[in-house]
């Protein structure tokens, strides 16, 4: 017992490189949740986490893991394609689940992922932890409380860099196993944090490509324009092509201040003078070294889906929640195509 709550066995599935600050978060969290199992179908997976993370109870029988009902929750960090099926079987036995981002590859398999779970009685949530950084926290409370004043404008930044041998993985960047590019795999945190502070999107126009600096099937670069719910524009500009990589940013022009997110700081502007810098700039993965990256939010947002079950309640980053920003992917890539103004499906 952890704080006079139960304590919760967990289920681990998929032991590539997204396993990694999940794995060091549980660890952290062994006084409310221990890993029961963690699977791969990879032989040599499963023993690189035994080797990383001694004592880790690694199984190649993910039917009996599944079957176990002393297990009570399950991390899903399987590629997108696996996901459907996989939280078909998690919530038919009854466990709740943390599923990585994206839910799925497209908005509309998210959305059965989502009434599944929700058909089941089982909590769901999706690992946004951009939004349990510090200073994106304070710039929620200071953007709810009205300290930006009227919203002028926002504008979202995303100049990563990923190497070509990054989508010489098999899978890496296609429709069939990730569901798109630059805007699912990377710049979907981002775009869900601006949700999470700016509100929904209603009407985007975007252009889309695959520069010449990478040979992969899907986009390594967007930029376009959007209104959020509230009538207020924005931009947004998101690549993997922007060697070496930089920090995202998320930036909110109000009539009593401005604020811009960068990594792990917050800049605060006020019109009426002086400034006030919040965090410390960290790595986020923006280059060639894409998992460097400190895992406290990662541990932020599983306490809060521990707590979420324990108090029966939805978990901050819910499922729900984050059809927000498929919808909004989809509807930015579907403008690209079709080269027209759309509006964001609800």
């Amino acid at each position: 017992m952890a704080h006079g709550r139960p304590r919760h066995r967990a289920l681990v599935l998929g032991l590539g490189a997204a396993a990694t600050p999940h794995l060091r978060a549980l660890r952290e969290l062994a006084d409310r949740v221990e890993v029961a199992a963690a699977w791969s179908r990879s032989a040599a997976r499963r023993a690189a986490a035994a080797e990383a993370f001694p004592g880790l109870p690694v199984t190649a029988d993910l039917d009996r893991a599944i079957a176990d009902p002393s297990i009570d929750l399950a991390f899903l960090l399987t590629p997108p394609d696996a996901r459907e099926a996989l939280v078909g079987r998690l919530a038919a036995a009854g466990k709740h689940v943390l599923c990585e981002k994206p839910i799925e590859r497209t908005a509309t398999a998210a959305e059965r992922i989502v009434r599944a779970c929700e058909a089941a009685g089982v909590r769901l949530a999706v690992m946004f932890q951009m939004r349990q950084r510090e200073p994106a926290r304070r710039l929620k409370a200071l953007s709810d409380a009205g300290a930006l004043g009227r919203i002028g404008f926002v504008e979202v930044r995303v100049p990563w860099w990923r190497p070509q041998s990054y989508y010489d993985e098999p899978g890496r960047g296609t429709l069939a196993r990730d569901g798109g590019g630059v805007l699912i795999t990377q710049a979907i945190h981002t775009l869900d944090l601006l949700i999470h502070l700016a509100g929904p999107v209603r009407e985007v126009a975007a252009v889309a490509a695959t520069t010449c600096l990478h040979r992969m099937e899907t986009e390594d670069f967007v930029a376009g324009g959007f209104v959020l719910e509230s009538g207020v524009p924005g931009s947004l500009f998101a690549t993997t092509a922007a060697f070496p990589g930089g920090p995202e940013q998320i930036t909110i022009v109000g009539s009593a201040a401005s604020a811009r997110l960068e990594g792990g700081t917050l800049l605060l502007r006020r019109a009426g003078g002086g400034e006030e810098r919040f965090g410390e700039a960290i790595g986020t993965g923006g280059g060639a070294a894409f998992m460097d990256f400190p895992h406290d939010a990662h541990r932020a947002v599983i306490a809060d889906f521990l707590d979420a079950i324990d108090e029966g309640r939805e978990p901050s980053s819910s499922g729900r929640s984050a059809l927000l920003v498929h919808r909004l992917i989809d509807a930015l890539l579907s403008s690209a195509r079709r080269g027209v103004r759309l509006r964001v499906e609800g």
